[in-house]
């Protein structure tokens, strides 16, 4: 696939006003202005042989199938709760291919029939009692940013279905200055969160791409991983302590620096993605705002040495807040090489110090690997070169793309895994070789597949696999669902895990349930039974 046109350009325009006065995309992903518009669809799907001649229109919240609520709040909840159609919609599906997909072909699967806003803990665990005395499921719902399926309901075990939305829960509620600490209600979204610590000087520092529209609860229950590359990157790293409701109560681990008490209680509810409880609040662990950057891009005409550069840079102390490893596909398609090489991105931060030796003694590494690096640039935010400046801009830009191509009937698969060094070659080899082939012969035409690295370590390191290809009109769920099945068995055979920071979802579950060892799948569903026993938390997610 050629490279997509960089911004500012009709692939995504320009904000129009503040984030607070824009109008989220209920059907796909981010700010209903920031999607592709017709022309700029058509455009892309030229891209991709075998697509739709126009594209697909858009979605209506009012064209889609939705039964009237089976079930109505009692007079004390019902300030909380809203069952408006396009608050229903807006919280039907989180933003997978799969859901963008099912919302244009007016496919949703069960809507939700409330939407409630609790405001505090007691609100939360009332809602919980309720729901649990009249068979109502509940999935809790942060930002909706899910690409796994893990803030909708599937099946009719049921008799209707709560969105339990957290965001009015968003305040940071207590700083400790001198231990670098914050409590923070877990609705808060990104940019609500960052914009709280910043009068102190301090920052979370966790930049997922999601990050303008996910929160830190949704953060904590996925383990999510954050953009920064190498140490601590996942948001495990920075809990200190949890507060959670769940049906038999609630849960509120000490503020500790460390402990060795028994099993930890928040690596319990850590990754659990709402199916044991509600998290509510958090301790999270802050740091100074950075001051010091310096970047630099260094291209690689061998892949393979450019993943044995990666990996000493890794094994080094240098430490780089970037690594992303760019394969030849992933460069091309982000406007970061257009003659075949890869491209590592390369990136150091301080709060103390310039970073300006580091990122030097990085590109003296690089050249022992066959790298050519580019003249680095230092200070403030500015970009090194073109590369990094277009690799960012395509970082941003790449979910509404891939809606566009959405539109156009494309099948768009993005996935991400972690392995050992010693797999990583064979495992990215095998996924290019039996996904393309399975692609192809769904479709009757080529696939793109490309791969970057998104986290490395000093034992391995997370590939990123980017799938696109032309999709059978009506059926391209159909499709993306084979590929999934494909790309999972993949994984299995060569013993990488179903998600290093997508969470599992209900899309990962067939993955999930091979990779966890049964013993600890025993001891999961007991921990379910006790603590929500009538089982309406976010049911078939990690366990039946």
């Amino acid at each position: 696939m050629p490279a997509v046109p960089s911004l500012p350009g009709p692939f995504l325009p320009a904000a129009s006003g503040p984030a607070a006065s824009r109008t989220r995309c209920w059907w796909g992903w981010g700010y209903a202005d920031a999607q592709p518009d017709d022309a700029a669809c058509a455009a892309l799907g030229a891209l991709v042989p075998g697509t739709l001649a126009r594209p697909l229109p858009l979605p209506r919240a009012a064209d889609l199938p939705m039964a009237r609520p089976r079930v109505s709040p009692p007079p004390t909840l019902a300030h909380l709760v809203t069952d408006d159609p396009q608050e229903r919609a807006a919280h039907a599906m989180g933003k997978a291919y799969r859901d963008v997909m099912r919302a244009l072909r007016g496919r949703p699967g069960r809507i939700p029939d409330l939407v409630a806003r609790p405001a505090d803990d007691r609100q939360v665990a009332d809602l919980l009692d309720w729901a649990g005395e009249h068979g109502v499921a509940v999935i809790p719902f942060g930002g909706g940013s899910s690409v796994v399926g893990g803030v909708e309901y599937r099946g009719d075990a049921h008799r209707a279905v709560l969105s339990l939305d957290l965001t009015s829960m968003d305040r940071v509620l207590e700083v400790d200055t001198a231990g670098r600490a914050a409590r923070i209600q877990a609705g808060a979204l990104g940019p609500v969160l960052e914009a709280q610590l910043r009068p102190h000087g301090l920052t979370l520092r966790h930049f997922p791409q999601s990050f303008e529209f996910s929160t830190l609860g949704g953060w904590l229950a996925t383990r999510a991983g954050g953009h920064y590359a190498t140490g601590r990157t996942h948001i495990d790293d920075f809990v200190q302590s949890l507060r959670v409701v769940t049906p038999a109560g609630t849960s509120t681990s000490w503020r500790l620096p460390a402990s060795g008490a028994g099993p930890s209680p928040d690596r319990l509810f850590l990754g659990s993605e709402g199916t044991l409880g509600v998290i509510t609040e958090a301790w999270m662990r802050l740091q100074q705002r950075p001051g010091h950057r310096a970047s630099a891009s260094v291209a690689f005409t061998d892949f393979h040495r450019a993943l044995d550069a990666v990996r000493a840079l890794a094994q080094s102390d240098l430490a780089p807040a970037n690594c992303r490893l760019l394969d030849p596909g992933e460069a091309l398609l982000s406007g970061a090489s257009p003659d075949g090489s890869s491209v590592l991105v390369l990136g150091f931060e301080s709060a103390t110090a310039p970073v300006d030796d580091r990122l030097a003694a990085a590109l003296e590494l690089t050249r022992a690997h066959g790298g050519r690096g580019a003249a680095p640039a230092a200070g403030g935010d500015a970009p090194a070169d073109a590369a990094v400046h277009a690799w960012r801009s395509a970082f941003l830009r790449m979910p509404y793309l891939r809606d566009g191509l959405a539109r156009m009937g494309a099948v768009v698969e993005t996935f991400e895994t972690a392995a050992t060094w010693d797999r990583i070659p064979a495992l990215i080899d095998a996924v290019r070789t039996e996904v393309g082939a399975a692609a192809a012969k769904a479709t009757g035409h080529p696939a793109t597949i490309n791969c970057r690295l998104t986290h490395v370590y000093p034992d391995g390191a997370a590939p990123y696999f980017t799938v696109v290809a032309a999709g059978r009109p009506g059926d391209e769920v159909a499709v993306w669902d084979d590929l999934k099945a494909v790309a999972n068995d993949v994984l299995h055979r060569h013993r990488a895990t179903i998600t290093h920071h997508h969470a599992v979802g209900r899309d990962h579950r067939p993955g999930y349930d091979r990779q966890r060892p049964e013993a600890f799948a025993l001891a999961l569903r007991a921990v379910k039974d006790a603590l929500d026993p009538r089982h309406i938390l976010n049911p078939g997610v990690l366990i039946d």
